[in-house]
């Protein structure tokens, strides 16, 4: 990438060169042309130099482009290696100690929640391929919300912390919508997933639905580090994460926030991020 963007400058600053060497020639040779020389050649100039422009912003976005798939595809390394890793120690113990049953059950049950964590990820790449390349119909259908949210927050209250309640819920019960039920819960997962991850060790996480003016209305509320002003609309973006990459120690795929606004406006719904108090965030989604 570097080397293009040395050779673009390079042709860049030789056609400048040219154009004022010829134009310089021609009004030598013929001085009465001066005015149709500077003319054009301001105009040429002008169009070049908006070429380069785009051209230049385009070489950016294309290098930043790379750099957040090089740092996905770390990431993507880094979460199946995790998961992967606890559930070959735990078999491993398994077979080599002679554990009682409570031990062997306890063992086994973390290994279920490594590999429902890591069905999670492998869902997440797929559903965001199939949005991309439109191949996901969005099948849609009526069902119960709140039985969905009280379902996906409990397999995640689990996974959270062993030593008390994180995830604070209310549920008005009864909730029905219309929509893709896989898809959504994709979206109730990744929200509630964020907000559990980026809130640290057994901190409040808070869960509402409700129907608000006629219309399900959806909150998740973390008391996390929150999101600067000026990233709040990016982190809906494939690949965007939060903060610096070199010094993040928060572990994630940046296809979470990509599929949750991808999926609502397939389904017509709004989703807003405002600041929680007295810190963290708060995503509050809007059905129609």
């Amino acid at each position: 990438m570097k080397k293009s963007i040395v050779i673009f400058y390079f042709l860049l600053l030789y056609s400048v060169v040219q154009l004022f060497s010829w134009g310089t020639l021609v009004v030598k040779l013929q001085p009465s042309r001066m005015a149709m020389v500077m003319g054009e050649g301001s105009v040429f100039l002008f169009l070049l130099c908006i070429g380069a422009y785009f051209l230049h912003q385009s070489i950016k976005k294309e290098d930043k482009l790379r750099e957040q798939q090089q740092n996905f595809l770390l990431s993507v390394t880094h979460e199946l290696k995790s998961p992967l890793a606890a559930i070959k120690l735990s078999l491993q113990t398994i077979v080599k100690r002679d554990l009682d049953k409570v031990r062997q059950t306890s063992l086994l049950n973390n290994s279920l929640k490594d590999i429902d964590r890591l069905d999670d990820l492998v869902e997440n790449m797929l559903l965001a391929t199939k949005i991309e390349n439109r191949s996901y119909s969005f099948p849609k259908e009526e069902f119960d919300f709140s039985e969905m949210v009280v379902k996906i927050t409990d397999r995640l209250q689990i996974h959270s912390c062993g030593c008390e309640q994180v995830i604070n819920l209310k549920i008005q019960p009864g909730v029905k919508i219309m929509g893709d039920p896989f898809t959504l819960s994709s979206v109730v997962t990744n929200l509630v997933e964020n907000a559990v991850k980026y809130s640290g060790p057994c901190a409040e996480v808070s869960v509402e639905l409700k129907n608000k003016d006629g219309h399900p209305f959806l909150t998740v509320s973390d008391k996390g580090p929150g999101i600067p002003d000026d990233e709040k609309m990016l982190i809906f973006d494939k690949f965007y994460r939060v903060g610096d990459e070199n010094v993040r120690k928060s572990k994630g795929t940046g296809l979470g926030l990509f599929i949750v606004k991808e999926v609502l406006q397939k389904h017509d719904a709004d989703i807003s991020v405002r600041d929680n108090v007295p810190q963290g965030a708060i995503f509050e989604i809007t059905f129609s």
